[in-house]
């Protein structure tokens, strides 16, 4: 599945549309108050039985935890770091019989979720390094293989979503220029 987010570099609220027919996959919105950003919310715009959109997935940036499917975990029990001052890996781990996945951001372009059993990669998000000025900005793009979209599609997309604002705060904060 490849989809593009429609909201530049914005990954907190935007449309996820299929690249292939553009119709809208997922929708993200933030609550945000003026202390920050409270809770993402990943939202099926296609419920398998119909009807409106339905929550599937969520972020609570203040309690720090993730919700997929209606179960939430905190995220230490989702994400390891290796050992070491150097490593830019992060092993994300939704549940014990699910996989496990080695995410890194590559030369400021890309982030990659690895499966650590296979080595494959099996999810890239495409990022800007920084956002344009002038002229048309390239829509950030999601690409999930078959092996990821049938056990890990929501936790690999609320992954992406929270390294990649990590990122933009980390590229935004003091110092950073």
């Amino acid at each position: 599945m490849e989809v593009a987010f429609d909201n530049k570099t914005n990954v907190l609220n935007a449309k996820l549309r299929a690249t292939h027919d553009n119709s809208v996959v997922y929708t993200v919105s933030t609550d945000q108050t003026i202390w920050g950003r409270t809770y993402t919310y990943l939202k099926d715009a296609n419920p398998a039985l119909g009807g409106d959109a339905s929550i599937v997935g969520g972020i609570n940036w203040k309690r720090k935890t993730f919700e997929v499917n209606g179960q939430r975990k905190s995220l230490g029990d989702i994400r390891r770091k290796p050992g070491g001052l150097l490593k830019k890996s992060r092993f994300w781990k939704w549940a014990e019989d699910r996989e496990e996945y080695d995410v890194v951001h590559h030369d400021d372009t890309q982030w990659q979720a690895s499966c650590t059993s296979t080595t494959k990669v099996e999810a890239t998000f495409s990022v800007p390094r920084r956002p344009q000025l002038f002229g048309r900005q390239k829509p950030l793009v999601l690409n999930l293989s078959r092996r990821a979209l049938a056990r890990d599609e929501v936790f690999l997309i609320l992954v992406f979503i929270y390294g990649e604002m990590k990122r933009q705060e980390q590229m935004n904060g003091p110092g950073s220029w």
